[in-house]
């Protein structure tokens, strides 16, 4: 199979920083590959070295002729003055977009119809921001698709859409992510990204860390530690859920064989942490809370308890309360109605989404002493130095000021002070924002050491069950807020939840609102009838486009029999006929005004 995109002995660097010797790789037509490495090992660059959005240093970067190549970046930068429409589907007039079910399933999966294709991109927030350019991306069927951190911003129920959708999409896919479930979905090749080079794997996640691990333990490499971090994290991968999917496809012989003398990642028995509090029998209680955000009502009369060495996942839409419920537990935000009773015994940390506690005039040793000099972690006293190299700030790093470090050193570094103030309880919003896997694999190793409550709001699903034991979702309840409500079977069983209700009509997208016309409608029977019509005429529209492309076919095989053929014809032309009135009543309904 030729490569659509090959480099060949490619050498890249930014001042003395060599982040690229003799490099040659191809990326062939099909394949799936998914791109892990440390923050600032070249990930980025690569990607854009393949784009040609940068020139190599030396060798060189070649393309098939006529391959189409569509991208998004890390960043998401749009024209000034753009809007939705011109991003997604260009000038292309109303009737050719809205008939073509391949941008309809695009913009449908991505939840468009709570943008709409005449909103200003600038006005957006980062997670609207992030389905635009995905769509605008998917919409174009290229040969090859570019994606640097496409999950970021996105929730549970977008990622698992995002994952169906690009694992049955024809075309090859190459994808910077520190999201390993994604990883693990939709991946078939893995390229590492390390010392210059780029080492490369079969399989997602699962069989790369394999692969680690053998290489590891055949080299009997120095780094004891990460050997067995690494085991660690495989001896999880072939107990925990994951593994219990047909996605992991490596030899269970050899992952029996390596993790054979590996315990358990959690042992209720040993374990140890610097959380040193005993907790009482409840450590927070929610009863009817009520909480408003202006006129709107945020959570619904939720009611909830917390106990002791609790280790909740929280999951839902954007925008559903999860950091307003996590707010509530750390005393930082009051209810409207109800109560909300704290531990006697509880000595919270809280982790917010933005990390704006840190003294961004200190240096990194200074922050780390500032809230402890010395402590014990795992059994072992450990200095401020050596709890700092313990989590990834070199000797060099640790006298850089706290204001000039990466998004992820900032997390990482406020993990560390948040652990050393000793809490018994931890409350995280997106721990693993900015993080690459083995800074994951390092937190969830803590994590999993760590004797107190835990409650964490993340959408990496990895994340959530490793060190996760239970997980409740935020779902809309019948008073037009937001309850918690128990998830037995994990993310799996709130994905299940969402798509009951999606069929039931409640969060079927409108079309008017894709169109940008109207305004919406004041009685909610009518916009939920106007749903229901527009999912009916999408689904006759689709059967119609099938017996279309059957028809086709059956002419092509009764060619030589006339008298079949103009039997043929005739369903064709009626078929084209409802299929065309079929659109034009789609396009009709979903101009009228709609309360979405």
């Amino acid at each position: 199979m030729a490569n659509l995109i090959n480099l060949e002995a490619v050498d890249k660097a930014y001042g003395t920083t060599r982040v690229f010797e003799s490099v040659s790789l191809g990326i062939a037509a099909g394949e799936r590959i998914g791109v892990v490495g440390r923050n600032g090992g070249g990930k980025t660059t690569l990607l854009r070295l393949i784009l040609a959005d940068e020139a190599p240093d030396s060798g060189r970067v070649t393309r098939t002729g006529g391959v189409t190549v569509a991208s998004v970046s890390q960043r998401g930068e749009f024209p000034a003055g753009a809007d939705v429409r011109s991003l997604v589907v260009g000038a292309a007039a109303v009737h050719e977009w809205a008939g073509d079910a391949a941008v309809r399933e695009v913009l449908t999966g991505l939840g468009l119809a709570s943008v709409g294709l005449d909103a200003d991109v600038a006005r957006l927030s980062g997670g609207e921001r992030r389905r635009v350019a995905l769509a605008a991306a998917l919409v174009q069927q290229a040969d090859l698709l570019v994606l640097d951190e496409p999950t970021n911003h996105l929730d549970v129920e977008g990622i698992a859409w995002l994952a169906s959708y690009l694992s049955a999409r024809r075309g090859a896919l190459i994808t910077v992510t520190h999201d390993r479930w994604f990883l693990d979905a939709v991946c078939s090749r893995t390229w590492e990204v390390a010392d210059g080079t780029v080492r490369q794997f079969d399989g997602g996640y699962a069989a790369y860390v394999l692969a680690r691990a053998e290489r590891a333990r055949q080299a009997e490499a120095s780094e004891a530690r990460r050997q067995n971090l690494l085991r660690k994290e495989l001896a999880w991968l072939r107990r925990g859920a994951p593994a219990r999917t047909s996605k992991p496809k490596f030899r269970i012989e050899a992952a029996e064989a390596l993790i054979a003398d590996v315990p358990a990642p959690r042992s209720a028995v040993e374990l140890r942490a610097l959380a040193q509090r005993r907790l009482g029998r409840s450590v927070f209680e929610l009863k009817d809370v009520t909480v408003r955000v202006g006129d709107r009502v945020l959570l619904d009369r939720v009611s909830w308890h917390v106990g002791p060495g609790d280790r909740i996942g929280i999951i839902g839409v954007n925008g559903s309360g999860k950091t307003h419920l996590l707010r509530l537990l750390a005393g930082t935000l009051q209810p409207a109605s109800g109560t909300v009773r704290i531990g006697q015994t509880v000595h919270a940390a809280y982790l917010s989404q933005e990390v704006a506690e840190l003294p961004a005039e200190l240096r990194v040793i200074e922050a780390v002493r500032e809230v402890r000099t010395t402590a014990e972690l795992a059994g072992v006293e450990l200095s401020a130095t050596q709890l700092a190299e313990r989590f990834g700030f070199a000797n060099d790093k640790q006298w850089t000021r706290v204001g000039e470090l990466s998004g992820g050193e900032r997390r990482r570094l406020q993990l560390l002070r948040l652990l050393l103030a000793q809490p018994n309880v931890l409350l995280l919003d997106e721990p693993t924002n900015d993080l690459d896997t083995d800074t994951l694999a390092a937190l969830e190793d803590l994590l999993d050491s760590w004797a107190g409550t835990l409650v964490v709001v993340s959408h990496d699903r990895y994340l959530l069950e490793r060190v996760c034991d239970s997980t409740v979702a935020l779902l809309d309840s019948a008073g037009g807020g937001v309850t918690i409500a128990a998830l037995p079977g994990g993310v799996e069983d709130y994905l299940d939840r969402r798509r009951a209700a999606s069929a039931a009509g409640s969060p079927v997208p409108s079309k008017a609102a894709l169109l940008g016309t109207g305004e919406r409608r004041e009685k909610r029977g009518d916009t939920r009838a106007a749903r229901k019509e527009l999912t009916r005429l999408e689904r006759q529209i689709a059967t119609l486009e099938r017996r279309e492309r059957a028809l086709h076919a059956a002419l092509a095989e009764h060619a030589t029999d006339f008298a079949r053929v103009a039997e043929l014809d005739a369903d064709l032309r009626t078929v084209i006929a409802d299929r065309e009135a079929a659109e034009e009543s789609w396009l009709l309904l979903a101009a009228e005004p709609s309360g979405d």
